[in-house]
């Protein structure tokens, strides 16, 4: 074959191959198209990813986006945290934490005092609530007596009146846990202790007219004894209450042996009473008097006998 010829071959050969890669490709891939057709192989134009390639970038870039998003996301949340945490440690009342975060002495020792504030407050002003009702009561106490309430000499008398009242009554805001304050003591001693002329004053339930006279306590003790002082706060809880003598008698009796827990202990309390001085009968010389026992003082004549025996100054204890 003459090389002319030979070379033809070879170019429609090249050229048929060039084609066909073209078709294939066209098959695969929608190239893009100009006025005079679609562009092949022959101008060069060779497409530089497939279909896969351009899911695989377009899935890395929004993994790429997401990883960003949760990056500020945590700096977002981490700047939050932070701005919390300096506010707990930098707040109002200037508190203090420890490294665990809880609080510490001094901080607990202010919330104490901010409830202590708050509970006082509470307080006064129930008491002020209180005193208004009782002035206002009293002035139409007056005013149904006949009085003036107004005039110069009792002008001031309701609210006198309101807080001498509360302050006869203000056995309800005591208890005797408070009024002994932990003054008992342990000793080994098993003799009679008695207390006598207790100075004691209430108010009779009835009329809320007063009676006063003088308490006798004594009590044998069981390897505990009280502050002799303490014998007349107790005395003095339930004296400040509107009162019967009789219950009071046996509530004085109740609390000692509850606070002490002595073999026997016992109290008589002698008085005069004005509903009967001042009013009723008006019988002025009359006194009142009544007693309670426990515990050996009650299974006991002999130790009784002796308890009345110093109160009516009788022989002396050994």
């Amino acid at each position: 074959m003459p090389p002319s010829l030979r070379t033809q071959n070879k170019r429609t050969s090249s050229q048929m191959r060039k084609q066909r890669t073209v078709i294939e490709f066209d098959e695969s891939v929608q190239l893009p198209t100009t006025e005079t057709g679609a562009l092949g192989a022959s101008e060069g134009y060779l497409p530089s990813v497939s279909n896969d390639s351009a899911s695989e970038d377009m899935m890395g870039k929004r993994k790429g986006n997401d990883t960003t998003k949760t990056a500020a996301t945590s700096n977002t949340t981490n700047k939050r945290k932070s701005k919390d945490d300096s506010v707990w440690n930098n707040s109002k009342k200037g508190r203090k934490h420890s490294s665990s975060g809880a609080p510490t002495p001094e901080d607990t020792s202010s919330r104490l005092i901010v409830n202590s504030d708050k509970q006082q407050a509470k307080k006064e002003d129930s008491e002020g609530l209180k005193m208004d009702k009782m002035v206002s009561a009293c002035k139409t106490i007056l005013e149904c007596m006949g009085e003036n309430p107004e005039r110069e000499g009792l002008e001031k008398t309701p609210e006198r009146w309101a807080k001498a009242l509360l302050f006869l009554t203000h056995g309800y805001n005591l208890s005797c846990k408070e009024v002994t304050n932990g003054a008992v003591f342990e000793e080994n001693h098993r003799e009679m202790v008695v207390v006598r002329n207790i100075d004691i004053h209430s108010l009779c339930e009835h009329h809320m007219l007063p009676f006063s006279g003088k308490m006798h306590v004594g009590y044998i003790p069981n390897g505990r004894i009280i502050g002799l002082s303490k014998l007349a706060r107790i005395a003095e809880v339930y004296a400040r209450r509107l009162q019967v003598q009789e219950r009071l008698t046996r509530e004085i009796a109740d609390a000692i042996e509850e606070a002490v827990a002595p073999l026997g202990v016992a109290v008589v309390i002698e008085s005069s009473h004005f509903c009967m001085v001042m009013r009723g009968v008006q019988k002025v010389s009359a006194d009142t008097v009544t007693s309670s026992v426990r515990g050996c003082f009650k299974g006991n004549s002999k130790t009784r006998t002796e308890f009345f025996s110093i109160l009516n100054g009788g022989p002396k204890m050994c």
